[in-house]
């Protein structure tokens, strides 16, 4: 019985045990979930918080960044509202300068209405008095003003008149005190010699022999010299020199330099004396132009156009009743700067004009007219001042006086070429009687060049052989031999030569 109790205490106690296991183990596992569910929360609550930490400062940084962004967009609206506000003050301005100046048209024109109905009205008043006049008076405007006048010089007739004599006297006794002081010191101040210079026409022969090499066979090298200067090369006594005779001392001075050439040389031949002849051209082109601009420096002259500068120096070449032309025009020049000093002229102007007063004796060989128009001519083509070009050609009284500086050239000019011994007449004669040969026969058809020789006593004519025939070459002689005894004046006779040849030239290789 006991022991059946006690198995049933046993059972009972295992079925407690178990039992109170089970609760206890439930009890456990409640507390751990409790446990677990509180991390849990812990966790999230902890996660809430951060997320809600992360959002705040998202939002801050959101709202900073939209502020920088907005600023610069607020900072333009600003300044487009303050321009705004400007532009709407200047407009208010402008429409209130806008209404004054109106204001002040509308006076303006008023005025002038007013100012053209008082001058009506003056001019009505006016021609009313001179009627009125007119009428009480018998006598109009202009024979009252000559009644007054009449009057006044029969009063004082006799003192008027005494007292323009004594003003005429004293004024021109002044004005011949002071032109004799100024041409005086002008004269002292530039106190260089102008010679008369002639150039020399002689070239030495270093011996007896050279002159047969010059001369050459059958005459041809002297022929072929003489048809490439235009110079006539005289062979005279003279054992050791030669004459060149052209009335043009720019073909004198080629023809001389290229003969000397040829002698230093020593081979003379028709090839080689053309070629002389061209190089020498163009070493006397370069001394031209060297000289022009040489004198243009001396006088204080600038700014001439290099084509003028070369034209000034070819009359370095050419001279004026035996006075250098160039030198003349470089004195003149010297001689119009003081004059224009001490008359209160332009002085640059009255430099230049007298500078190039002679600018058409560089060409007056080759161009129709006198060397004065000639000049004008030259000078209007390369662009000079005005005032130069009248300056310049009233020295031979052909053009009126415009300025004060042409009246200053022409007295440069007499200063220059009127002094004792400065020119010669009869060279200047002659040279103009060789111009005149050369220019009437160079008018005929066919004719490429003409030169007068022999001191003008023949003139050699070169014509073009495809224009001119062998027959009609006796018709030019007559010609132009008849309208030279038609139309020239000179001494003795002058022999017409016509020269008519051909050339073919071919190359062997």
């Amino acid at each position: 019985m006991s022991l059946k109790i006690i198995l049933i205490m046993l059972a009972l106690s295992g079925v407690g045990g178990i039992v109170l296991g089970y609760v206890l183990r439930v009890l456990i596992g409640l507390a751990q979930r409790g446990s677990v569910e509180l991390d849990i929360k812990q966790k999230i609550l902890a996660a809430q918080e951060q997320a809600t930490k992360i959002i705040a400062a998202a939002e801050f940084r959101g709202e900073v960044i939209e502020t920088e962004r907005l600023a610069p967009v607020e900072e333009r609206e600003e300044k487009v509202v303050a321009r705004e506000e400007r532009i709407a003050t200047r407009e208010e301005f402008l429409d209130s300068r806008q209404r004054d100046l109106d204001e002040k048209e509308n006076d303006v024109r008023a005025r002038e209405q007013d100012a053209a109905r008082a001058k009506e009205e003056t001019e009505k008043l006016k021609n009313e008095r001179l009627k009125e006049l007119s009428r009480i008076s018998n006598l109009s405007e202009e024979k009252a003003r000559g009644e007054l006048f009449s009057e006044i010089e029969r009063a004082y007739e006799e003192s008027i008149l005494m007292r323009l004599q004594k003003l005429e006297a004293h004024g021109r006794e002044r004005l011949e005190d002071k032109a004799r002081s100024i041409l005086t010191s002008t004269i002292h101040r530039l106190g260089n010699a102008v010679n008369a210079e002639v150039m020399s026409l002689s070239v030495t022969l270093p011996s007896e022999d050279m002159k047969g090499k010059i001369i050459g066979k059958e005459g041809r090298n002297i022929k072929a010299f003489e048809r490439a200067t235009g110079v006539d090369v005289i062979i005279d006594d003279a054992p050791d020199r030669i004459t060149l005779s052209s009335f043009d001392p720019l073909r004198r001075a080629i023809a001389k330099i290229a003969l000397e050439k040829l002698i230093a040389d020593g081979r003379i031949q028709p090839t080689k004396i053309e070629e002389a002849v061209e190089k020498t051209r163009a070493e006397v082109a370069e001394i031209v132009k060297q000289k022009g601009e040489a004198a243009a420096y001396e006088v204080g002259v600038i700014g001439l156009d290099p084509k003028l500068t070369a034209l000034l120096g070819r009359l370095h070449f050419r001279t004026s009743y035996g006075q250098n032309v160039l030198t003349h025009s470089i004195e003149m020049a010297h001689i119009a700067g003081m004059l224009a000093v001490e008359l209160g002229a332009d002085v640059a102007v009255a430099r230049a004009g007298a500078l190039l007063h002679d600018i058409g004796k560089a060409v007056d060989h080759e161009v129709q007219g006198t060397h004065v128009e000639i000049g004008r001519r030259i000078l209007e083509k390369f662009g000079a001042d005005k005032r130069i070009v009248q300056a310049m050609q009233s020295h031979h009284e052909e053009y009126p006086y415009e300025t004060p500086e042409s009246v200053i050239v022409q007295v440069a000019d007499a200063i220059s070429g009127g002094r004792p011994g400065a020119r010669r007449d009869t060279v200047d004669r002659y040279l103009e009687r060789l111009g005149d040969l050369e220019r009437l026969a160079a008018t005929f058809e066919g004719v490429e060049k003409v030169y007068a020789i022999a001191a003008g006593r023949e003139i050699r004519v070169f014509v073009n052989p495809g224009k001119i025939s062998d027959i009609a070459m006796h018709t030019l002689a007559r010609d132009i031999a008849k309208r030279i005894q038609d139309e020239l004046k000179y001494p003795g006779e002058i022999k017409v030569n016509i020269i008519r040849e051909n050339r073919v030239v071919e190359f062997a290789r």
